[in-house]
């Protein structure tokens, strides 16, 4: 490419911000993307999740601090302002480019504008921030799942089958679960897999629920009993 345009007289201005703007920063863009991962890759920690987490929130300050000094010319940018890109995209109003990583110290004339590098650059950052965010979120999960087996959270269902369904239709019909919207299949599988129980012929333990001549909800009646007393009981116990 480089060959090529020094070699290649421009027809218009217009052609040559064109050039400069949009068709040189998008391979240069993903060059410093992948230099930066590549870097980060390299001097991250190897070993220590609050060294390695730290490293990548330096990271992300760097990357925050970069959009902050550079946030003027990234609105003019992402607005698709133009007014300026004949000084920012040619080479006739060519001075050293804003942004210029170490390898760029000896810049070729006839393949740079002022802020081309800097653009590929905020390309780059944009990728990059994803990465960081991608990363950070991956440690955080590991972290997570690491404590979930080291400490394994395990619930058993101690009371009958019938007093379970008889609380799975409570909460479907007083819509505390996903306001009322989930079908009771989908409850009893979520219930199934929290009490690890098997729950069969649901629908038949409601019909014979529904049957009761007395007390058709007596499961719920004894939560709510139980717990007026034992709330009754710690009361008394305050007041004394």
């Amino acid at each position: 490419m480089r060959n090529q345009i020094e070699n290649h007289q421009f027809v218009s201005v217009g052609e040559e911000i064109d050039f400069f703007r949009n068709v040189k920063s998008e391979p240069l863009g993903y060059l410093i993307y992948f230099s930066e991962v590549r870097y980060c890759l390299l001097r991250m920690p190897k070993v220590g999740e609050q060294q390695q987490m730290g490293f990548l929130k330096k990271k992300v300050r760097m990357v925050n601090k970069f959009f902050g000094v550079h946030w003027d010319f990234i609105h003019y940018m992402e607005q698709d302002f133009e007014y300026l890109d004949e000084q920012y995209f040619t080479r006739e109003k060519q001075h050293f480019p804003v942004y210029a990583p170490p390898e760029t110290s000896y810049l070729d004339p006839k393949f740079f504008t002022s802020h081309d590098l800097l653009w590929a650059r905020v390309k780059a950052m944009q990728l990059f921030a994803k990465y960081l965010k991608k990363a950070q979120l991956g440690m955080q999960k590991q972290k997570r799942k690491g404590l979930g087996e080291a400490h394994p959270l395990v619930l058993h269902w101690t009371g009958s089958k019938t007093a379970l369904v008889e609380l799975i239709y409570a909460l479907q019909h007083a819509h505390a679960i996903n306001d009322g919207h989930e079908d009771i299949a989908k409850i009893v599988a979520g219930f199934e897999q929290l009490f690890d129980v098997k729950i069969e012929n649901v629908y038949k333990t409601y019909g014979e629920i529904r049957a009761r001549k007395d007390k058709k909800a007596r499961f719920v009646r004894t939560l709510w009993e139980q717990l007026l007393k034992q709330m009754e009981e710690e009361d008394g116990l305050t007041n004394h």
